[in-house]
């Protein structure tokens, strides 16, 4: 899959969304729709897999790694509009491997009243396989992963944008309850002789709940857990599924400047009737600091004629 066809979804699922209507004031959070808001941030992320097995003696468990962890991206958003896109150069310390190791993600997020859909796309190529015993590289094992979560947010006193972005902040503290549902589609190639690529389908549901505790009028500790099971199918065979999330964030804000850090993982893990599985864990660590400014005079205008044709 090509850069051209991220955008291409990307901008079509813009205009085919709708936004919060912006006129509602809540007194539990303060929005920033009417902002830009830019961030620059350091991520260390990656979509590991864990290759176990019960039926043997010893028990195995490989893990498989990328290469490349580490980033640095640019996260922009306005209204509806919230992009990310991040790289992962070799400098950074945690990037093994040779200089073919790749590792590139694009996250968008949409808002709809009390709606949440998000949409994920990773590219990865170069890991290398750990147990407790040994490591070895595979340079030209490469995963794609496309997919996202849909949720829906009972309480209308909690932000939930806080805990995922920067546009509003929570200035009373509130939680609510979040049911999500999940849909993954991962391409696997280890890209040996005697192997080849799998295709991964999963689809969850998981009862959650988030909850952000307001400090001060500038500091802020978010946190939420999600217990959920769905199903697992694999080159056509299906197998039952649990799924684990957790995120914590501390967040810094004023009007303008802000700073945060978050840790956030989502587990996928088979059955263990199965006799050999493959779970899936995408975990990140992130540390940003960012900026609010007005939007130039053009893109404001733009935005609203959009609007105001088809009422995004």
């Amino acid at each position: 899959m090509t850069l051209k066809l991220i955008y291409a979804i990307f901008f079509t699922s813009i205009f085919g969304c709708f936004a919060q209507n912006d006129s509602i004031q809540n007194p539990y959070f303060k929005s920033y729709n009417d902002k830009i808001t830019a961030s620059v941030y350091y991520l260390d992320t990656s979509n590991n897999f864990q290759i176990t097995s019960d039926n043997q003696d010893p028990k195995i468990y490989l893990d498989l790694i990328p290469n490349r962890r580490e980033q640095i991206g640019f996260n922009l958003n306005y209204k509806i509009i919230d992009v990310t896109i991040g790289f992962a150069p070799k400098f950074l310390s945690g990037n093994k491997g040779d200089s073919n190791s790749k590792n590139f993600n694009f996250n968008t997020r949409f808002y709809y009243k009390k709606w949440m859909q998000s949409f994920t796309f990773i590219n990865q190529k170069g890991f290398y396989l750990s147990d407790d015993n040994i490591t070895a590289q595979l340079p030209n094992m490469r995963t794609t992963k496309i997919g996202g979560t849909t949720a829906y947010i009972f309480n209308d006193k909690f932000s939930f944008k806080t805990l995922v972005s920067q546009n509003e902040w929570q200035t009373k503290s509130s939680g609510s309850f979040i049911p999500t549902f999940t849909f993954y589609y991962t391409n696997l190639d280890l890209n040996t002789p005697d192997s080849s690529p799998g295709d991964l389908y999963v689809f969850t549901l998981a009862p959650s709940y988030f909850y952000n505790f307001v400090i001060s009028d500038r500091v802020l500790i978010g946190a939420g857990i999600g217990l959920g099971a769905g199903i697992n199918t694999m080159d056509g065979d299906t197998s039952a599924l649990y799924e684990l999330d957790l995120n914590l964030k501390i967040a810094y804000n004023k009007d303008r400047f802000f700073g945060y850090m978050s840790l956030n993982s989502i587990s996928f893990a088979q059955d263990d009737k199965v006799e050999a599985r493959l779970n899936d864990n995408i975990s990140t660590l992130k540390i940003s600091i960012g900026y609010r400014f007005d939007p130039p005079k053009k893109v404001k205008e733009v935005y609203d004629k959009v609007n105001e044709k088809i009422g995004i």
